[in-house]
């Protein structure tokens, strides 16, 4: 299936990964806000070059699952398929940064939520040769004034790939397509259509979200069209839908996080953290702590105000 209205980036990532280059790309970055298709993409692309090169493996690593260095390296020798052999805990870091030096063939490894990754793992890629990085956040001046300077250098030179958020026309579009492959299309107003747009403002995964529900409730109320007046009904449950997905994409320590701020409402930055050592077993280090905060206020599960110390935290949801 070809991804509507991200030609222009396929196309740009599909260059930047040519093996006809006199060299691969100094790595790539892709940023951008959130539903504007930038993990569909690396992933489209990504399976349409392995299948018409030769020599070629990818793997995709979720910072927000696990985001410390042996579980990235684990995570990404993994699916590249050369540590089925490899447990989870227990196999040291630098067995899994052998096995890609071994590796004959071009190896490319997207690191999705990037920001949150420990550096040390992003430095130890860059260092491994032939694997390219795909590097994919929302964050794109936070993260690169984050960076270690070890690894700033590293990727200095990265092809940049720059996805805007979907217009509503094209928000239009890709739900049409939707209906047309997934739904009775005779059953859904235009009206719905445009309705849904409007109420994504540019985010295709809320977008969807919403009108994935609201055939759902069409069915179960055995009604005969979806409206805006069904979009309505179901707003707060694609609301919620979307809002789960983003909770049950958090890694073990950002969770306990976001559950302590949830049930306080409000709290300050030490009783946060004391609470998550009370909690915890293994805490995380303060800076990594800081990296995960950040990722909540991505993903708009919290907010927060003041500095340091005097920082208070809310939940959103």
């Amino acid at each position: 299936m070809w991804l509507q209205h991200r030609e222009g980036q396929i196309g740009q990532l599909s260059s930047a990964l040519s093996p006809l280059q006199a060299r691969w790309s100094d790595h790539i970055c892709i940023f951008g806000p959130s539903g504007a298709g930038k993990t569909t993409v690396a992933k489209y692309t990504l399976n349409q070059f392995e299948a018409e090169q030769i020599g070629v493996r990818w793997a995709y690593v979720n910072g927000m699952a696990d985001n410390s260095k042996a579980a990235v390296m684990h995570y990404a020798v993994r699916d590249v398929g050369l540590g089925a052999d490899l447990r989870r805990e227990g196999s040291p870091t630098s067995v899994a940064v052998d096995r890609l030096r071994e590796c004959e063939d071009s190896l490319i490894v997207v690191l999705d939520e990037v920001a949150v990754i420990d550096a040390d793992a992003i430095y130890v890629l860059c260092e491994v040769p032939g694997v390219e990085l795909i590097c994919i956040t929302t964050d794109e001046d936070g993260w690169r004034a984050d960076l270690d300077q070890k690894v700033h250098s590293r990727l200095s030179a990265a092809e940049t790939i720059r996805p805007d958020k979907y217009s509503h026309a094209e928000l239009v579009d890709i739900l049409d397509d939707r209906v047309v492959h997934g739904l009775i299309a005779s059953r859904v107003a235009d009206s719905a259509v445009e309705y849904i747009a409007d109420l994504a403002a540019g985010d295709a995964r809320a977008a969807i979200a919403h009108l994935r529900r609201a055939a759902v409730y069409v069915e179960e109320h055995d009604m005969r069209e979806l409206t805006p007046e069904v979009v309505d009904a179901v707003e707060e449950d694609a609301q919620q839908a979307v809002i789960q997905e983003k909770i049950h994409s958090l890694g073990t320590h950002q969770r306990h996080l976001f559950r302590i701020i949830r049930e306080a409402g409000e709290i300050d930055a030490g009783t946060l953290h004391a609470r998550y050592e009370q909690q915890v077993d293994g805490p995380k280090s303060k800076p990594s702590r800081r990296r995960y905060l950040k990722s909540l206020r991505r993903y708009e599960l919290i907010e927060s105000d003041g500095n340091g110390r005097g920082t208070v935290y809310r939940s959103l949801v």
